[in-house]
């Protein structure tokens, strides 16, 4: 038994004192394959120094090897060290027979340092050099799906399904297709993929992604019982229980969907959109309270989410809340362009009758709410109320001009004309 095998054993029971005498013995003992052999081995296992270390042992005795220095640039890019990584690589020429290895290398290292273009660059060029190698094949599609580009990553995907790779790298290609196709909203495809993907791939995102696919199909009750198994096999998924949720909603099933969202709660407690989406199934089977308790929490928890906040006061309104309704946009006022807001200020003024802030508030909004008939509605109303003949004239004309089937407005138009 060779030394490096010694070591494989020890490590295997656990004995690292003794593994790392073998080592020391196997550098100088064993011949130069076995050596090889074993960096490979203690790679592979996440032992990089030992591998650093055989490695560099070989390249001193083999100089010319550019092989070793693709693996010690690999090892360099594990352990954070780029700069080293890339003095190893810029030593092969192209002329080497390691290059085409050492240009795939290269995207990685560029890829970690988020340089696409030169990713782009190193991955091309090795498909220049070889366009038949599944690995570069695998490595061109994976880039451009890791980076967004569906599209692009297709049909290498494709390629390599043609040279009979089904899988590649413990990645299921059937799989990556149906997300890939899911991304750009060719729902029937994608479902046709995520259906083929195998049993040992049908991973937890697989799952979910073919929840989606089917919900983006509208074959709802497929897609509950989709979610449903998925959250049988693996509760701490967060994000089948908002999918599953929408699911029963979509089928009116709203009790079911919020004591689906109340369980994804209970797995992700601080989602503010999660609590955003149980107030508004909350509202469908009548619990205001819950509404407004959910509400608050996704406030508390993202006051700088826009949509979150509005819909709170929204809620606010709605509940005759005024003094809440004002404490809460007035302090989001001046760092916000939103109309809406001045809208939502403007009713709970003008309840409040404080009407030259509410007048404040509604001229406000109405630049951007200008073709809104329901805002125009209840500008309409605040000026009639108020009394001022000429904003109110000028408002129920450029209303007409939206909504001219409104016969109340055309008589009130009338009405106005007439004075």
């Amino acid at each position: 038994m060779t030394y490096s095998e010694q070591m494989l054993n020890h490590i295997e029971e656990g004995d690292m004192a003794q593994a790392q005498k073998s080592f020391a013995w196997a550098l100088r003992k064993d011949d130069d394959d076995t050596l090889f052999s074993l960096a490979e081995e203690l790679y592979a296992l996440g032992l990089t120094n030992q591998a650093q270390r055989t490695y560099l042992k070989l390249l001193e005795r083999y100089p010319g090897e550019d092989e070793l220095r693709t693996a010690l640039a690999e090892i360099a890019i594990d352990n954070g060290d780029n700069d080293e990584a890339l003095a190893y690589l810029t030593q092969i020429k192209p002329t080497s027979s390691a290059y085409l290895q050492s240009l795939l290398v290269q995207a990685d290292l560029y890829q970690t340092e988020e340089q696409f273009e030169i990713t782009e660059t190193k991955l091309r060029e090795a498909y220049q050099m070889a366009p038949e190698e599944p690995a570069i094949l695998f490595a061109l599609a994976e880039y451009y799906y890791l980076i967004g580009k569906f599209k692009e990553a297709i049909p290498f995907y494709f390629a390599l399904i043609k040279k009979g790779n089904l899988e590649f790298a413990k990645v299921d290609i059937a799989g990556r297709l149906g997300t890939a196709y899911g991304q750009l909203g060719k729902f029937d495809q994608a479902l046709g993929y995520l259906n083929q993907v195998a049993p040992g791939y049908q991973t937890s995102d697989i799952r979910f992604q073919t929840g989606l696919t089917q919900l983006a199909l509208h074959q709802v009750k497929e897609a509950i019982t989709t979610f449903k198994g998925l959250i049988e096999d693996d509760r701490q998924y967060a994000s089948a229980y908002p999918a599953l949720a929408q699911a029963y909603a979509d089928e009116h099933h709203y009790q079911q969907a919020l004591t689906t969202l109340q369980e994804g709660l209970a797995v992700d407690q601080y989602n503010e959109n999660l609590y955003a989406q149980a107030a508004e199934v909350a509202s469908h089977v009548g619990d205001m309270e819950l509404v407004g308790t959910y509400l608050k929490k996704a406030h508390d928890l993202a006051p700088d989410n826009q949509t979150i906040t509005l819909q709170f006061s929204n809620f606010l309104l709605h509940q005759g809340q005024d003094d809440q309704n004002l404490a809460l946009l007035t302090a989001i006022r001046d760092e916000n362009d939103d109309p809406q807001v001045e809208w939502n200020l403007a009713q709970s003024y003008w309840r409040k009758e404080d009407f030259d802030a509410a007048q404040e508030s509604f001229e406000a909004a109405a630049p951007a709410m200008g073709d809104n008939p329901a805002f125009l509605r209840q500008l309409i109303d605040f000026y009639q109320e108020m009394g001022y003949q000429d904003q109110l004239k000028e408002t129920v004309e450029h209303y007409l001009t939206i909504a001219p089937a409104d016969i109340e407005m055309q008589a009130l138009l009338d009405e106005l004309e007439e004075y």
